[in-house]
């Protein structure tokens, strides 16, 4: 690897913003963060679903309704002033609001919101699935949602109720983009994707100047967005993969925030003093999963050993301390209707007497994809090792975020060390994700672990949870969650085994910085420089 000097470093995260006299020091108008943001495949809202396209597009687009840096538990009017519900007619009518303009300075209209609705439904990537569930398609999508001057009315199809509608609608593809730009930078009926992969079309609190992937992510403040402008001019993410540079940059004073710190160089700043180092809870669960186009390990009694074979406890309390905790259901802890039993425990010999018992041919020698990054590497050697005990041999292939997940998408992998964040605030979310997939076919894509990994789940898995998502009763509904969840615990290829904790350091000037529990609730908005 080809090593620069710090200074050049630094310079490198401030030549999309302004030229500076000095590397000591990040401007007083500029927040500067060290992230690894390789995982980005895509920065057009369409199309986004990775974490760190998540907190690109919540900085540079809004929704008709969303979560809010003041309250990230609260759901309130983004882009829409109000809105009224009729349940008996499956609708709501938003009433937008008034005055709000995109970067470009064309104004927000209805027909905004449409062109961005039907766009990703068109267009079909990733996160299409979060809108398409409300019985959108290509074909019904302009009749589903419909402009009346400053109205807008949404419609869906399907036996849930209009709290779940808006929670789809607070979702990443529910943002809405300035249709009278990307109409005019359309290629190839194409929407406008190749232009938003470089450009940002928003309403949102910043714009994009410049984008380099794996390098870097620049914003700019917009002045005039309607909660008010940001408290700084600029942001400056810079990728930087290794944790130990993160760390020098942050105690040299070229950058204001490192992100993916190691627990030992978390210490190390708490030893030394003078930094802010704060904690935030995480929606994401961290697991192991097998696919089932690969034989050996399509048997449960595989599934079972598995859970018996990671060193919760070891990773936990060393390499992973105040990044993780033991999390074994797919709903994280903390959320309404979560299962917080953590009934497996490291236990190689009877991980052994499991598989001798089903007369599982070993040994097992299977890939291990993984991203090439701390601490995802040091799980990935952690499994190797315990797994190896029982006679499952992982061969570990570390790759870039962006490459692993694309290769997870077209399951193609083996084995895969990952990780998943609901895709909107609701359990259904997860539970479609980790229990439910009515169609495993190679063509009928689905943004799940269940279809990646190739697993058609038992009939009545796929049932209570649509038996879930149409239940009006909140208790009823959190009930049918906590068995859906203790049963996948229990037998299948996905091996859920941490749920995170991000742990952020940064200058002790900073403030105002706000980290939900999904990455689609980081805000630099408030942050200001003191």
């Amino acid at each position: 690897m080809k090593m620069v000097s710090l200074a050049g470093l630094a310079g490198a995260l401030l030549m999309s913003v302004a030229p500076v006299a000095t590397m000591a020091a990040t401007p007083a108008d500029t927040l500067v963060v060290a992230q690894n943001i390789d995982d980005i495949v895509s920065i057009d809202p369409a199309e986004a679903y990775e974490f760190s396209s998540g907190e690109y597009v919540t900085q540079t687009y809004d929704r008709l309704v969303q979560y809010e840096a003041e309250d990230t538990k609260k759901l309130v009017g983004g882009l829409a002033a109000s809105w009224a519900a009729d349940d008996a007619a499956k609708s709501i009518t938003f009433t937008l609001r008034d005055g709000v303009k995109f970067a470009s300075g064309n104004p927000l209209t209805g027909a905004d919101v449409v062109y961005s609705f039907k766009r990703v439904v068109a267009l079909n990537k990733a996160p299409a699935f979060i809108l398409t569930q409300l019985g959108w398609t290509k074909d019904n999508v302009e009749q589903m949602v419909t402009a009346s001057g400053n109205k807008v009315t949404v419609k869906y199809a399907g036996d849930f109720s209009s709290n779940f509608v808006l929670n789809v609608l607070a979702a990443r593809p529910g943002s809405v983009v300035d249709s009278v730009t990307v109409k005019a930078n359309e290629q190839n009926g194409d929407f406008g994707n190749a232009y938003l992969k470089g450009k940002s079309a928003g309403t949102g609190p910043f714009s994009l100047r410049a984008y380099r992937k794996a390098e870097i992510l620049s914003l700019a403040a917009n002045p005039s967005y309607f909660r008010s402008a940001p408290a700084l001019k600029n942001v400056v993410i810079r990728h930087v993969a290794e944790a130990a540079t993160q760390q020098l940059l942050l105690e040299s004073g070229d950058v204001d925030m490192a992100k993916n710190l190691t627990p030992d160089q978390i210490a190390s700043l708490q030893a030394k003093g003078g930094f802010k180092l704060e904690n935030y809870p995480q929606a994401a669960v961290h697991f192991l999963s097998f696919n089932q186009k690969t034989p050996e390990l399509t048997n449960p009694a595989v599934w079972e050993a598995a859970r018996y074979l990671v060193n919760y406890q070891g990773m936990t309390s060393s390499f992973l301390k105040g990044q993780m905790r033991t999390h074994q259901a797919f709903w994280p802890a903390g959320f309404p209707g979560a299962l917080e039993d953590t009934p497996y425990s490291y236990d190689p010999a009877k991980a052994k007497k499991i598989l001798a018992d089903a007369k599982v041919q070993l040994p097992i020698k299977v890939t291990l994809d993984v991203i090439n990054s701390a601490p995802f590497t040091d799980m990935a050697q952690s499994l190797q090792q315990s797994f190896g005990e029982a006679g499952i041999q992982f061969e570990i292939l570390p790759g870039t975020g962006s490459q692993v997940i694309t290769k997870y998408r077209a399951r193609t992998h083996k084995a895969m060390l990952l990780y998943w964040g609901p895709d909107f605030m609701d359990p259904h979310s997860n539970a479609k994700a980790f229990a439910f997939n009515e169609d495993n076919a190679d063509d009928k894509y689905q943004s799940t672990t269940t279809w990646r990994n190739a697993w058609a789940p038992p009939k009545e898995l796929n049932e209570a949870t649509k038996a879930a998502l149409a239940e009006p009763d909140p208790a009823k509904r959190n009930t049918i969650y906590l068995d859906l969840q203790k049963k996948v615990q229990a037998s299948s290829p996905i091996v859920i085994m941490f749920q995170a904790t991000s742990r952020v350091a940064m200058a002790p000037a900073v403030s105002g910085y706000v980290n939900g529990a999904t990455s689609d609730f980081v805000f630099y908005r408030l942050v200001k420089k003191n």
